[in-house]
């Protein structure tokens, strides 16, 4: 009966060992991963907007919430996000564009989210005018990645991105 014993306590003691090596393992995986970078919210969406006509690139520097023309087009940001200098940049906003027709009326001709790091992603591309993300200005505030609980009413939520896996800096402290 001994011997049955010390064959229960040797394999109890194996998956105890199994189970701290999983746990360890876990705890290097973990510590490996990037924190998940914060964002920063802008106050103000910068566009580029070229007139095809003139082959003329303009700055448009728009508040969130307010609606700027460019030529037919009506810009209007509601979120403009960036990150910290020392993180790979993901510069977005959520735009909305209305062409205003030859009759006076308008029709929205692109609702959605642009990238300044892919310009030609989801740019405006119209027969005379193309806009397309460049920055973000004016900071207002840094916050965590929103919850997953649901969609802000009105805003597409953010389309998750991969990030290409680039080397970390160390942090000096001072």
């Amino acid at each position: 009966m001994a011997g049955a014993e010390q064959q229960h306590v040797e394999m109890r003691s194996a998956r105890s060992r199994r189970l701290a090596i999983g746990i360890a393992g876990a705890l290097v995986a973990l510590s490996a991963m990037p924190a998940a970078a914060q964002r920063i919210e802008n106050s103000v969406a910068v566009f580029a907007a070229l007139d095809k006509v003139t082959a003329k690139i303009s700055r448009l520097e728009v508040p969130l919430n307010e609606t700027r023309s460019f030529g037919a087009l009506k810009v209007t940001p509601r979120v403009c996000y960036t990150r910290e200098p020392t993180e790979p940049p993901k510069t977005t906003t959520f735009v909305e564009v209305d062409e205003t027709l030859l009759d006076g009326k308008e029709k929205r001709i692109f609702s959605g989210w642009m990238f300044a790091d892919s310009p030609g992603l989801n740019a405006v591309e119209h027969p005379v005018f193309d806009v397309w993300l460049t920055d973000c200005a004016q900071p207002r505030t840094t916050a965590q990645r929103p919850p997953r609980a649901g969609p802000t009413p009105g805003i597409a939520p953010e389309p998750e991105r991969e990030e290409p896996d680039l080397p970390r800096r160390r942090r000096v402290p001072r």
